[in-house]
């Protein structure tokens, strides 16, 4: 018989921490908002600046829905592990309980 472990714990802190970098993610303003072309000093450098503007927050937005259903992920992992294992205590005590009485199996 194997020994599956699982450290539901550490599950549950990695979904939080997943949580706080999804937060932090989506909570900061674009790092290109703000410039303007006399602050950057060129138009094509606005031009450009503007283009990494659009392409930052798609890939944003796509990695932080990745972020987020992860930690969702790990979250349900660990509820799941949980419940299987009181599931098997339970069954694991019914067993001891009805042999401690004369019952076997069934």
């Amino acid at each position: 018989m194997s020994d599956l472990k699982a450290d539901t714990g550490r599950l549950r802190e990695c979904s939080r921490s997943l949580q706080r970098i999804y937060d932090e993610f989506t909570g900061r303003p674009n790092p290109t908002e703000g410039y303007s072309a006399a602050e950057l000093g060129d138009a094509r450098i606005m031009s450009a600046f503007g283009d990494f503007a659009d392409n930052w927050r798609i890939h944003r937005e796509r990695l932080a829905e990745r972020i987020r259903t992860l930690g969702v992920i790990t979250e349900d992992a660990a509820t799941s592990y949980e419940g299987v294992d009181a599931q098997l205590a339970a069954a694991l005590r019914k067993q001891d309980a009805d042999a401690a009485h004369g019952g076997g199996f069934g």
